[in-house]
């Protein structure tokens, strides 16, 4: 009798290195000791409410406070990732981040994952989503190839995703009292008068190649008439052509023109306005 014998591969198990075993080991009791802590040092809400006011009434995070950008010919608005890592902090008992699970260089996109958790109550919001290797340009879409340039794509997707999950967890009062106070801090300009603000905003916006006549338009009232959140709603707008949310042609209509320029005949073409530099995005 002829006995014959199969051989099966069957595929090796992937080897864990001791590092990496070490890793996932501490990585398990830091979750859970920072459980424990939470537990046993429950927050105050007072003391949280008093760390969000004394945060929101700096104006360094009022100004990032805030964005803006276009989507089907309107604009859309609301709290960033700034303001929502900062009103994390002052919650206290929070873990949150972002994370790349996987890369696929071939089809050109990465699989990640945004979570924010509140160990007190174990409330956890999380989201895994793909992130293609792609720029949104006015020609089409641009494919990402350099590292640089992929890695920051990533983090700022991750960075939107981010935002909606610390408010997913944080109250909604708690979360509607910063904005309120960040809108007021904005209001008060950190104390200059109101004067040299309109005219500090107007300076400004001239150096991107907005007049005042189109500020005017915007607000629908001429500068002297112009109130305190008037200038904190074209700081907000300002902050967001700065970071590249919006365009200057997408927040402001061309300037009006006069009798007295039609009188005139056109004026001197120049090339020297300054430019915006294109930023990243960050919400």
């Amino acid at each position: 009798m002829t006995t014959s014998h199969v051989t099966v591969n069957l595929p090796a198990q992937q080897r864990v290195s001791q590092a990496t075993a070490i890793e996932q080991s501490r990585a398990a009791a830091e979750v859970q000791a920072a459980v424990v802590v939470a537990q046993q040092c429950p927050r105050s809400v007072q003391a949280a409410l008093a760390q969000m006011a004394e945060s929101c009434k700096q104006q360094a995070l009022a100004e990032r406070a805030f964005y803006r950008y276009g989507r089907g010919g309107s604009t859309v608005s609301g709290p960033t990732i700034h303001l929502a890592r900062e009103l994390a902090r002052c919650w206290g008992n929070v873990q949150y981040g972002i994370a790349e699970l996987s890369r696929d260089d071939a089809a050109g996109m990465s699989e990640m994952q945004a979570f924010a958790w509140d160990l007190q109550t174990n409330t956890r919001s999380a989201q895994v989503f793909i992130v293609p290797h792609m720029r949104d340009k006015k020609g089409g879409a641009e494919r990402l190839t350099d590292l640089r340039d992929i890695y920051e794509n990533n983090a700022n997707m991750g960075a939107r995703r981010l935002r909606e999950a610390i408010f997913a967890i944080l109250p909604p009062w708690f979360t509607e009292q910063a904005k309120d106070l960040c809108s007021q801090t904005l209001a008060h300009g950190g104390g200059k008068p109101l004067a040299q603000r309109i005219a500090e905003a107007v300076k400004g916006f001239e150096g991107i190649g907005v007049v005042a006549d189109q500020l005017e338009q915007k607000l629908g009232r001429t500068r002297d008439r112009w109130t305190e959140h008037d200038v904190a709603q074209l700081g907000v707008v300002y902050k967001s052509i700065q970071r590249g949310e919006v365009t200057v042609a997408d927040e402001f209509p061309p300037a009006r023109v006069t009798a007295a320029e039609i009188t005139a005949g056109p004026a001197p073409v120049t090339t020297d306005w300054p430019e915006v530099a294109p930023a990243g995005g960050d919400e």
